[in-house]
C-alpha cells in the first residue's frame, strides 16, 4: 500500500511519499530527492529574496550581505548535521563509519544546531565583511521566519515531528507515523497534533508581524532579533509539549529549556539595547539607507583619508574660472611679454 497521510475528522485522505525523486537512475547513479530537502531550499530562496529586497532598509550593503548569508548556510549545514548526529540514537553507527555522516540525503538535521552555528558563523563573517552585527541579526531573523515556516512541510511530507493522541478535528494519521522517542506512546491508529503545521504556522504570523516592526517601528538595531528570540521561544515552548520525539535532560525537555533561555536572552536584550540607543543613538538608531547610499554602514561610511590626485596635486587639476568686471579682463599675452622683459633685463 503506498504510503498516505489522513485527518479523519475531515474527510481528507492524499497519498504522499518522502520522496519527489526516489530510485532514479542517471549514469549508473542512483538518485533520491527528498520533499524535505526541496521545502528547505524553497524556504531558503524565499528568505534570500525578501532579504536582498529589505536589505536597504536595514542599512545593509547587499553584495556584503550575501557574502555573510552564504557562508553562514554553509556553516548551519554542517552545525545542523553534527547536532543531530551527536544526539542521535544511532550516533554510534555514524562514529563507526564517519563517510556516513556525509550522506544528509538520507535525512538527519536538527535546526537547533543549524541556527547556532548559523549566528556564531555570522558574527564571524560581519566582522570580516564590516557589516553591522545588529542590524544582519534583524534581517536575518525575518529570513528565519520564512524558512522555518515553509521548511517544516518537509515534516510533513516525512510524517514526522508530530504530536500526542488528539480529538481535534484537524488531527493527522499516517502510513509511517512511528512511535516517538523516549518511551512515549500512542496510538498510531489515532489521529495525532500536526506540531509542524503549528510551527509552520506560528513562523509565518511572526514573520507578518515582525515584518510590520520593522517598517512601523524600527527604532533601534537589534530589536527584531530580540522579538524574534522571544516569538520563536514562546511557540516553540507550548508546541514542543505536544510532540513524542522530544529529547531530555532529565525531566525537562531540551527544546523547552532551550526556549525558556530563548525568551529570556530575548527580554534582556531587548531591554539592553533601549536602553543604550537612548544613550548612544548614532550606533544603535535605525536609519533608512538613503537611495544614494547603497552599502553606507557604521563601519564603512567615512569619507577617505586622502583626495585622489586629479582632484588635488595632479596634473588633471582645472583652475577655477574667475568672472572680471566690466573688460577688466587680464591680457595672458601682456603678462608673457612682462615676464620676457623681466628675463632680458
Amino acid at each position: 500500500m503506498s504510503d498516505y497521510i489522513a485527518f479523519p475528522a475531515l474527510g481528507w485522505k492524499f497519498s504522499i511519499s518522502p520522496y519527489l525523486v526516489h530510485n532514479l537512475q542517471l549514469f549508473g547513479l542512483t538518485i533520491n530527492i527528498r520533499w524535505y530537502g526541496v521545502m528547505i531550499a524553497v524556504g531558503f530562496l524565499l528568505a534570500m529574496i525578501y532579504a536582498l529586497r529589505s536589505a536597504k532598509r536595514f542599512g545593509i550593503n547587499s553584495d556584503r550581505m550575501i557574502d555573510v548569508v552564504l557562508v553562514s548556510t554553509l556553516i548551519a549545514f554542517v552545525g545542523a548535521r553534527l547536532y543531530y548526529v551527536v544526539f542521535s540514537d544511532e550516533r554510534a553507527k555514524y562514529f563507526a563509519n564517519p563517510i556516513s555522516i556525509l550522506e544528509v540525503w538520507n535525512g538527519g538535521l536538527a535546526i537547533y544546531g543549524g541556527i547556532l552555528f548559523a549566528f556564531i558563523a555570522g558574527i564571524v563573517m560581519c566582522r570580516w565583511r564590516k557589516v553591522n552585527t545588529l542590524a544582519m541579526f534583524d534581517l536575518a531573523s525575518l529570513g528565519f521566519l520564512i524558512g522555518q515556516g515553509i521548511g517544516r512541510w518537509g515534516n510533513f511530507f516525512n510524517q514526522e515531528a508530530f504530536g500526542a493522541n488528539t480529538t481535534l478535528p484537524w488531527g493527522m494519521t499516517g502510513s509511517i507515523i512511528q512511535t516517538g522517542a523516549n518511551g512515549v506512546e500512542y496510538d498510531p491508529l489515532l489521529p495525532v497534533h500536526p506540531t509542524f503545521l503549528y510551527e509552520s504556522l506560528w513562523c509565518l504570523l511572526g514573520f507578518l508581524v515582525l515584518h510590520l516592526v520593522s517598517k512601523k517601528a524600527y527604532t533601534f538595531k537589534g530589536k527584531i532579533f530580540s522579538l524574534y528570540l522571544i516569538w520563536y521561544g514562546a511557540g516553540r515552548f507550548v508546541i514542543e509539549s505536544l510532540r513524542t520525539d522530544s529529547l531530555y535532560l532529565g525531566t525537562m525537555r531540551v527544546s523547552q529549556l532551550v526556549a525558556i533561555l530563548a525568551i529570556l536572552g530575548g527580554v534582556a536584550m531587548l531591554w539592553i539595547l533601549r536602553v543604550r540607543s537612548r544613550q548612544t543613538p548614532a550606533d544603535l538608531f535605525a536609519e533608512e539607507a538613503p537611495d544614494d547610499a547603497e552599502g553606507l554602514t557604521p563601519e564603512n561610511d567615512a569619507l577617505p583619508e586622502t583626495l585622489p590626485d586629479t582632484v588635488v596635486g595632479g596634473d588633471e587639476y582645472d583652475e577655477p574660472e574667475v568672472d572680471y568686471p566690466g573688460d577688466a579682463v587680464p591680457d595672458s599675452n601682456a603678462d608673457d611679454d612682462a615676464t620676457q622683459n623681466d628675463e632680458e633685463g
